[in-house]
């Protein structure tokens, strides 16, 4: 299987077995990907909620295959989004995980259903 990338709404569904995380399968997790900045944000907010920093670290790892830098030419296409996701307010993170899509040529998996309209060359699965 292909590589997949998962933005923290993602990411936070799986952790919390929100709605929607059931089509995660193991095995489209198993081939998953996701931004050092996604996993940052996930990371922030499962500390926010009480978790130790170790245990919030592990969590946020636990359900990914791959964890992917955030380079240089991932900030060249989060930063030349802005103009088709600023009427979403998507933020940073939701344009840094985009951009990891583009740049692997890879589906991304997301929580927020203000994605579906997005038309940027990458397919969007929302799961919810």
């Amino acid at each position: 299987m292909n590589s997949i990338v998962l933005d923290a709404s993602a990411l936070l569904a799986v952790l919390n077995g929100e709605a929607g995380a059931d089509k995660l399968t193991p095995q489209l997790l198993s081939a998953s990907t996701s931004s050092t900045v996604n996993l940052a944000e996930v990371h922030g907010k499962l500390v926010d909620r009480g978790l130790s920093l170790r245990d919030a670290w592990e969590a946020t790892l636990s359900p990914v295959g791959e964890v992917a830098p955030f380079t240089a030419e991932h900030a060249r296409i989060t930063g030349s989004l802005i103009a088709q996701t600023c009427a979403l307010g998507l933020s940073l993170g939701d344009r840094a995980c985009l951009a990891l899509g583009l740049a692997l040529k890879a589906p991304v998996y997301t929580a927020d259903r203000s994605w579906k309209n997005l038309k940027l060359g990458v397919r969007i699965h929302v799961i919810r």
